[in-house]
């Protein structure tokens, strides 16, 4: 049994992993605004953007970090003010830094420990309307890389780049047939991913697939990457 803090567990594929992380392992979670009760997840409150992450609540080893926060803000690049970048960038780059600089002592604890982060489709697909989220996920991606080779070779560090994914963050993407629909036929496998094939990859890789895995992105996207 392991220990695993997953950051952004609260909801969708943050909360997911947790969950299936649980059944076998001792997982720790954060959430922002919405208190969060749970028999087999210990919940902290946690914003990244504000706080400092407190590791008193945390046990003296972590064999494993996820970090999920993220935001999905499509508009045309010469509408978006540059604050806008910054804030994202906060949220997802600068957040995680925080968060992987603050947990490392624990994380050394580990004989062998994983530590994964999120991009997107989009950094490595151009898309249209993309620009915020695909600016900071591309740090991420770099981050990854460089995180990987320093802290090798007791700590993995991954990277898992979803399509658009079936969560409340992406809910104004899919609030209609319609538009489910659409997002569907982008995919070469005519469907839209779920939080819980997210979460069967990413436990996969934090707890076994990261032995012999480092420095990774890895596209689970319904093929969108990889296929015309």
């Amino acid at each position: 049994m392991g220990n695993y803090l997953i950051i952004g567990a609260s909801n969708g594929i943050g909360k997911a992993i947790a969950e299936q992380l649980s059944s076998e392992h001792q997982v720790f979670g954060t959430y922002h605004q919405h208190p969060v009760q749970s028999d087999q997840i210990t919940y902290q409150a946690f914003d990244v953007c504000n706080d400092s992450l407190s590791t008193d609540w945390l046990p003296q080893q972590l064999d494993g970090l996820v970090y999920c926060p993220g935001k999905i803000h499509l508009q045309a690049f010469n509408r978006i003010p540059a604050e806008q970048f910054i804030k994202d960038y906060e949220l997802q780059v600068l957040g995680a830094i925080k968060t992987i600089q603050t947990c490392l002592p624990l994380l050394k604890q580990s004989p062998q420990a994983n530590i994964l982060l999120f991009s997107t489709v989009a950094v490595q697909t151009g898309m249209s309307f993309h620009s915020v989220v695909a600016s900071s996920k591309g740090a991420i991606e770099g981050l990854s890389k460089a995180l990987a080779a320093e802290l090798a070779p007791n700590i993995s560090v991954n990277c898992l780049a979803p399509s658009l994914t079936d969560t409340p963050l992406a809910s104004s993407f899919l609030n209609t047939d319609q538009k489910r629909e659409a997002a569907a036929q982008r995919h070469p496998l005519k469907r839209i991913g779920t939080a819980e094939n997210i979460a069967a990859l990413a436990c996969h890789i934090i707890t076994q697939g990261g032995q012999f895995m480092t420095g990774q992105i890895i596209g689970i996207d319904g093929g969108m990457s990889a296929i015309r």
